[in-house]
């Protein structure tokens, strides 16, 4: 197994824990996260809708069903990571290093599993 094989299994493994951590909080502590989303100014009605989203993306990925869909989950994840690092920098709680995380995780696994995978 090449270093592009372990990278993008790597990355895409651990960009899919991050999204099903949030997809755990979303569901299973709501009121946590409906916190979360006034504090920073969000409409707490994303919630569900996000987190299946998240959950839609993460099936189009693993399962390489489609490239045109492969995509646009990879885009929802890099524009989710984005939101994500912004929203929790500009109200200093911290907790933007999981955002950058994910961010440098979708990338590897994009760009590496664009030669990896068909």
């Amino acid at each position: 197994m090449n270093f592009k094989k372990i990278s993008f299994w790597l990355s895409t493994a651990l960009l899919t824990a991050i999204m099903l951590f949030s997809i755990y909080n979303y569901f299973f502590n709501h009121e946590m996260i409906h916190g979360f989303f006034e504090s920073m100014g969000y409409p707490t009605y994303l919630i569900y809708p996000l987190a299946s989203a998240k959950i839609l993306g993460l099936i189009a990925v693993w399962g390489n069903f489609s490239k045109w869909l492969k995509e646009w989950a990879y885009a929802g994840f890099f524009f989710n990571a984005i939101l994500a690092f912004f929203a929790h920098y500009m109200i200093s709680d911290g907790q933007h290093i999981g955002a950058v995380l994910a961010f440098a995780f979708v990338l590897i696994s994009y760009f590496t599993g664009k030669q990896v995978r068909p």
